[in-house]
């Protein structure tokens, strides 16, 4: 049975594997795992939508070969709708695209539940609200960015906390809200207060002191409760 968005806790942590050592991918993976990772987040991205390339379909089918955690796959692409059933096919549980590059969010979403994983939407932070907005009710998951969408270990976006807070408003209770870009204890902390609850931490946990991945999960987690 495949892990569902409904299933994860609050505050789930989604450890960012753009920024795990790709040679030692599934060791990262298990690592990240026994340190309390809820679920994946695994960035996809085609030197289009977004000035970079990182991985398709053959490296999740490799990844969900070694977890059973839920695969949070963001599409950081122009065409979303052309792969969603390749990535559906190798296991991804939850694909999110860019209501920037789609014309009909509620028909792609529909699609995408009809192949077996839940759906998310999301925009760049200097995408305005209103592009945003018409797509949020059909989505199971709203991702804010709070960096732009395309490289790891970027500087977290203060002026986003606003947008979380306006996109919970937006959000039935059984809607998840999620943040990436920049996510540490302190910005999880913030961005909690505004009504995120899935909070996606890449340098922050790959990248922590002494490569302590259950301090650094624990306390991302521990701020993000303590709103």
């Amino acid at each position: 049975m495949r892990p569902t968005l409904a299933k994860l806790p609050r505050p789930a942590i989604a450890p960012s594997l753009l920024a795990c050592d790709f040679a030692h991918l599934a060791d990262e993976i298990a690592r990240v795992t026994d340190a309390g990772a809820d679920l994946l987040h695994v960035d996809v991205m085609d030197g289009h939508f977004v000035p970079n390339l990182t991985i398709g379909p053959v490296v999740v089918e490799k990844i969900r070969a070694v977890t059973n955690l839920l695969l949070d796959v963001h599409l950081m692409i122009s065409e979303p709708q052309r792969y969603i059933e390749a990535f559906a096919k190798v296991g991804a549980d939850n694909l999110t695209f860019h209501a920037e590059v789609v014309a009909d969010a509620r028909s792609l979403a529909d699609r995408i539940r009809q192949l077996g994983p839940s759906a998310g939407v999301t925009i760049n932070p200097d995408t305005p609200d209103g592009v945003l907005r018409p797509a949020v009710e059909c989505a199971d998951i709203v991702l804010v960015m709070t960096v732009p969408a395309g490289f790891g270990g970027q500087t977290f976006r203060r002026d986003m906390v606003e947008r979380v807070r306006q996109v919970r408003s937006w959000l039935r209770p059984e809607q998840r809200l999620e943040v990436d870009g920049g996510i540490g204890p302190e910005t999880a902390a913030e961005t909690a207060e505004a009504g995120a609850d899935v909070f996606v931490a890449g340098t922050s946990i790959f990248r922590a002191p002494g490569r302590d991945y259950v301090a650094a999960i624990r306390t991302i987690r521990d701020k993000a409760r303590r709103v």
